[in-house]
């Protein structure tokens, strides 16, 4: 019998396009040997077991941290207004998709994995700190009105997150563009002092 030549990378590019279509509970081990034309003990070999593969291949998956620092960027902008057009950009531009591959994070058909969920939860405070920053700035340079930063930011980031959530589940390709101008001018327009 021929020895296995596939390695853990094509072995997890494998199992996260399985686990992305299918979910955690509805792969197996011998799919994934299929897919990725191995055997069970390499996998076992490489990743321990199940959990094991599914953790790694969602730790690539799942990373924000290049978005959240391109967000960060986006404070430092002189003029908030700019910095929010820049925040609207960057936020539409660049959004990680892949990340959020819904089989990736379910554990059972009904439930997201909580370390997954937990991970995202913190990335996504990040960038909502980001945003809540950039109101605050406006609001003390007397370019936006008196208002709840947290509420504000809450609005403009529920406005993106439609866009960008249009594109991730519904297979929606709309004009990104011409969106993030609309939203920047609807959002500054009512934070206006």
């Amino acid at each position: 019998m021929e020895k296995s030549k596939t390695g853990p990378a094509e072995i997890l590019a494998a199992a996260a396009r399985l686990f992305a279509e299918r979910g955690y509970s509805n792969v197996s081990i011998r799919d994934v040997c299929k897919e990725a034309k191995t055997s069970a003990p390499m996998i076992y070999y490489y990743f321990k077991d199940k959990k094991g593969l599914f953790r790694a291949a969602v730790s690539g998956k799942i990373t924000l941290g290049q978005f959240i620092d391109r967000l960060r960027s986006t404070v430092e902008v002189p003029e908030v207004r700019d910095g929010v057009a820049s925040f609207v950009a960057v936020y539409l531009g660049s959004f990680p998709v892949e990340a959020f591959d819904p089989g990736l994070y379910l554990r059972e058909t009904a439930k997201i994995d909580d370390s997954s969920a937990e991970k995202i939860s913190r990335q996504l405070d990040q960038v909502h700190r980001i945003a809540i920053s950039l109101v605050k700035r406006g609001v003390k340079d007397g370019e936006f009105r008196q208002i709840d930063p947290e509420k504000a930011s809450d609005c403009l980031i529920g406005m993106l997150n439609h866009v960008v959530f249009q594109k991730i589940h519904f297979s929606k390709s709309p004009d990104v563009h011409d969106l993030g101008d609309f939203i920047t001018a609807f959002f500054l327009k009512a934070m206006q002092a």
